[in-house]
């Protein structure tokens, strides 16, 4: 887990972002802020994988032509 002052909010985001995931869902940074509030969306990803997670990464294109990190499970 990071080092950080907010270690319980930081477990609690991961918590949330892993069951999203096993859900079949993908996330971004948009998602990850309106749905969970987390700001730091590759740093929950990188304490998911630590945990042993297996996460890909990829480009998406959003509605409004920006180009963002979606993550989803390995399959």
């Amino acid at each position: 887990m990071n080092d950080n002052p907010n270690a319980t909010s930081s477990a609690s985001q991961c918590a949330m972002i892993k069951d999203w995931l096993e859900q079949g869902n993908t996330i971004d940074g948009m998602v990850a802020l309106n749905l969970f509030g987390c700001f730091r969306l590759p740093s929950r990803i990188c304490d998911l994988k630590q945990q042993g997670m297996k996460i890909t990464d990829r480009w998406k294109t959003t509605s409004t032509g920006k180009r963002v990190k979606e993550y989803l499970l390995s399959v």
